[in-house]
């Protein structure tokens, strides 16, 4: 996956911010509305577009005389595949999970600790473990079956996947 530039990362920003609320993508004009800040032609956001189709980070369909544009991926996809490339950087992924694991916080570790024991419940005996980010809502659970589910939703809490445990407010956590 491709690194992105500022201007890019901030096209981006707009079409992934986007993206529920305009399924059918959104068009350049929409784009340079939402950069208005930055006093950009509308001809340099349609290049920043354009570029960004041929990376394959964006889709796009023509509407009449113009082209609706929405994300190809997910900004936490984007993200995860940013991590996996640094992981192939070079050295040892081991001892690169392992620092980055130390230095998350508890409650981001409570995540991926759900998250791993979803992974495992997949393929063997169930956990019943939860998590839900309170950025993105995205909940990992396992079930009794041992398969996980992951589902999204703005709810802001955290659920500890530790038996017994409440859920945590993020506000309150950190």
């Amino acid at each position: 996956m491709t690194r992105l530039g500022d201007l890019e990362r901030a096209v981006m920003d707009v079409l992934w911010d986007a993206a529920p609320a305009a399924s059918g993508g959104v068009t350049v004009r929409e784009v340079a509305d939402a950069l208005d800040g930055r006093e950009l032609a509308y001809t340099t956001v349609m290049t920043v577009l354009d570029r960004l189709a041929g990376k394959g980070m964006v889709q796009r369909e023509r509407e009449g005389r113009a082209w609706r544009y929405r994300p190809a991926a997910t900004r936490e996809a984007h993200i995860a595949q940013l991590m996996l490339e640094a992981l192939d950087l070079g050295g040892s992924r081991d001892a690169a999970l392992v620092r980055f694991a130390r230095s998350v916080t508890g409650t981001e570790a409570d995540v991926l600790r759900a998250a791993l024991s979803a992974e495992a419940g997949a393929t063997g005996p169930a956990t019943g473990a939860t998590a839900e980010t309170a950025e993105t809502g995205t909940t990992v659970e396992t079930g009794t079956t041992g398969t996980a589910t992951v589902e999204d939703g703005p709810t802001g809490r955290i659920e500890d996947p530790r038996p017994g445990r409440p859920a945590l407010d993020e506000a309150t956590d950190r």
